[in-house]
């Protein structure tokens, strides 16, 4: 019973010093600077609005890819009824992001969270392919280890 103060004085230190940093940030006034992306230069509007895209862009993608592989839809129909196609490497990075080192790598490092695995095998199409199933036995050939 003797202890009570000490165990409380030490409770209160370790809850003081894990806050610190939140405590520090919060009375400096400061926060992390978001990283800097290469915007589009030549397109005003995204395949969605921006908020959406900063916070379901991988949404978007994994409903692109299943409706391009599994319905065949390699269109797509954005709020503003412009259509794109679906693909990654032309229409997000080809029109607009132009690399992803310059755009996807820079936030998906500043959130600290991985990249999609498409990337793995989709991101490698050679400069002249105009679509994608040029490429596909290439892609068959990563995949399998086989020549193509």
């Amino acid at each position: 019973m003797r202890d009570r103060l000490l165990i409380f004085s030490g409770l209160a230190l370790f809850v003081f010093f894990v806050t610190w940093p939140v405590w520090h940030g919060v009375a400096a006034r400061t926060s992390a600077a978001g990283p800097k992306l290469e915007l589009p230069k030549l397109e005003k509007n995204c395949v969605a609005p921006r908020e959406y895209m900063r916070t379901s862009h991988m949404s978007l993608l994994i409903n692109w890819r299943e409706n391009a592989v599994r319905n065949n839809q390699l269109r797509y129909r954005a709020y503003n009824g412009k259509t794109y196609d679906v693909s990654l490497s032309r229409t997000c990075l080809g029109q607009c992001h132009g690399t992803r080192e310059k755009f996807c790598d820079r936030c998906h490092s500043y959130a600290a969270v991985s990249g999609p695995y498409c990337w793995n095998c989709h991101n490698d199409i050679p400069k002249g392919v105009t679509t994608p199933g040029a490429t596909s036995s290439g892609v068959v050939a990563k995949l399998t280890g086989s020549a193509p």
